[in-house]
């Protein structure tokens, strides 16, 4: 029961028994008083008829007459009159009637008065005794009259009591409901504050409360803080703030692995001579030299959200541009601002080279480098600043017009030329935890499956993306209806999906329609959608609370620092981009970030696992840094 029902409850019963104690009282306190009362009558009119028959001759007639006129007002049970032998010189006694008053009442609540009694005397001399007995049923009619207006009157001051007891109630209530939903929030991975009410107690648990919510913050923002400095400092350059070489080629690799991974253009950035500037400016200028060209190649990458800048070596830079087919237009802009840039430090300008091409998924690694450095080679072989493009060696899409992609679009929407492909997520006993199932569509029905990275680019430039997520989300379902064996199924949405209310809407009707397969329905939105569209994301979080399927975030870790904006929101796993994870058998420092990230994850109740594991070392490694589950190349199905 209830605190609130056992509080109403405790008032019901405080109100009855004063109720009832207050009516039992007053009506003994009624009765008590009209027994006095009839007592009182008794030996007066006793007294008075005694009086009315002395100084006279005790003639029987006469007493006759005195005593059938006192006993027809009604208002006597029992008139005597005897000598004083005790011979009876006249009497009358009521019939019996019947009363309005309940039996039940009149047998717990007698009125028992003594009969009045007195003495007719002629002189000194006793010539007869006056029995006399009131009748008490208009005793009985006066009380129970009294007590119905009691009770009328206590229950009318009930209700009133009990209106008041619930509006004060309410008014507890309130602020402790408020209370009750900050803590089913922390529950529930969201924190938030409250006002504090005017009643002193739950004023002192509201304030404890929002102490404990703000200390909570506070200790996850200092944690972030010290995660996010051991992050920079394992996969960042000290001096330009970079990614170094060993996370920028983590994250080129995955991108290679990936067949869910949009092709890309890929530059390296080289400052010719810099060993030469170095001894002509000083280290300081130097240095002064490469923070400024790291800014610009920053803010480049800043663009693209999921462009990664980094710094290769002293003098070699790099960008990667993920969804974007390499430009000789924008390469050249960029060349410029480079020089520039570089002008401004260097007397007779420095030279910069840059070498550009593209990669896809599937493409060798090695490969990639090599097409690139001898880019870069020829660039900086002419003697002067200039930009060297490789071959079209990707796997960029066709070249088709928007309109034309999005005929294409519709129309495998149209012929249901789509399906579901599925790589096992297990946790470190084997045991399978979901199937992350990507979409893969086709233009024609004999056409090639293409993966993600193939179409869903052109698809967020067309704002498409909503109907493929919820075909995709609908074959989930459809696949946890047909196998119960199965766990759970992970479908992966756009950022830009979930910016739409009907988009929301569709999706929680399709849950509904499947309360049953929903509970296994497990929803991943890429980190940096989740960031860039956030206020949205928070809108989807909360429209789907309480649906039954798990919310996640992918590609996690990359921008680390804002974890803080998600602690609001009631999301239940994470799964750590794979930049993170690669080689990190070999990686100390992103040991030390993961463990801290699963640290935090876990202390609040998400899951942690781990995308793109590519070897057994790798997933050794994880397990014993404590997450809960891994997917990748090393996972077998």
């Amino acid at each position: 029961m209830s605190m609130y029902r056992q509080l109403w409850l405790a008032l019901i019963l405080s109100t009855l028994l004063a109720l009832i104690g207050s009516l039992l009282a007053s009506t003994l306190s009624a009765r008590a008083y009209l027994q006095e009362q009839l007592r009182q009558k008794n030996q007066d009119n006793a007294t008075a008829l005694a009086l009315s028959l002395s100084h006279a001759n005790v003639d029987p007639v006469e007493v006759d007459l005195a005593v059938a006129a006192m006993f027809d007002s009604g208002h006597y049970e029992s008139i005597r009159v005897r000598d004083p032998f005790g011979k009876p010189l006249a009497e009358r006694e009521a019939r019996q009637e019947q009363s309005e008053v309940p039996a039940w009442f009149v047998q717990y609540f007698p009125i028992v008065a003594p009969a009045g009694e007195a003495q007719i005397s002629d002189g000194w001399k006793q010539v007869g005794r006056v029995t006399l007995v009131s009748h008490s049923r208009f005793a009985y009619n006066a009380l129970w009259k009294s007590t119905l207006q009691m009770i009328a009157a206590l229950a009318c001051a009930g209700l009133l009591g009990g209106y008041l007891g619930t509006l004060i109630l309410r008014r507890l209530k309130r602020p402790l409901n408020t209370v009750i939903e900050q803590a089913k929030a922390i529950t529930e991975r969201r924190f938030i504050t409250s006002p504090e009410p005017s009643v002193p107690e739950l004023k002192q648990l509201s304030s404890a409360m929002n102490f404990a919510v703000a200390r909570l913050k506070s200790m996850f923002a200092e944690e972030t803080a010290r995660l996010e400095s051991v992050r920079k400092e394992a996969n960042h350059d000290a001096l330009t703030g970079l990614a170094n070489r060993a996370h920028f080629m983590a994250r080129l690799k995955s991108l290679l692995e990936s067949d869910d991974a949009p092709a890309g253009a890929l530059l390296f950035i080289r400052i010719a001579g810099l060993a030469d500037i170095n001894r002509d400016l000083g280290r300081a200028a130097t240095d002064q030299l490469l923070a400024a060209v790291a800014k610009l190649v920053g803010a480049r990458a800043a663009r693209n959200p999921d462009a990664l800048a980094g710094r290769l070596n002293g003098a070699d830079f790099a960008l990667l541009l993920p969804g974007e087919e390499p430009g000789q237009a924008g390469a050249d802009e960029l060349l410029q601002a480079l020089a520039a840039e570089a002008g401004a430090y260097t007397a007779g300008g420095a030279k910069i080279c840059i070498g550009l091409g593209d990669y896809a998924f599937g493409m060798n690694l090695a490969g990639v480098l090599s097409r690139i450095d001898a880019a870069l080679a020829d660039a900086e072989a002419a003697g002067t600043s200039n930009v060297r493009a490789t071959g079209g060696a990707g796997k960029h899409p066709p070249a088709h017009s928007a309109q034309q992609w999005a005929e294409m679009l519709r129309r495998s929407l149209q012929q249901r030329w789509t399906r579901l492909v599925s790589f096992p997520v297990v946790d470190f006993s084997g045991r399978l935890l979901h199937k992350e199932c990507p979409l893969r569509l086709k233009f024609d029905a004999d056409g090639k499956w293409l993966a993600a990275g193939q179409f869903l680019p052109m698809a967020e430039r067309l704002n498409m993306t909503a109907e493929l997520d919820l075909a995709a989300v609908s074959m989930g379902l459809d696949s946890l209806r047909s196998d119960a064996g199965l766990q759970g199924v992970a479908i992966n949405l756009s950022g830009r999906s979930i910016q739409h209310a009907e988009f929301r809407q569709r999706l929680l009707a399709l849950l509904k329609a499947a309360p049953e397969a929903g509970r296994h329905l497990w929803l991943e939105i890429p980190e940096n959608g989740a960031l860039s569209h956030f206020d949205a994301f928070r809108d989807f979080c909360d429209a789907l609370r309480g649906s039954g399927c798990k919310i996640g975030l992918e590609h996690f870790g990359r921008q680390f620092s804002q974890i803080g904006r998600f602690h609001g929101l009631a999301i239940d796993y994470l799964k750590i981009d794979a930049s993170f994870v690669r080689d990190i058998d070999h990686h100390p420092g992103n040991q030390m970030f993961l463990k801290g990230v699963r640290s935090m994850a876990q202390s609040i109740g998400l899951q942690v696992i781990a995308e793109g594991v590519g070897s057994k070392a790798e997933l050794e490694t994880l397990r014993a840094l404590g997450f809960d589950g891994a997917t990748g190349p090393a996972i077998e199905a």
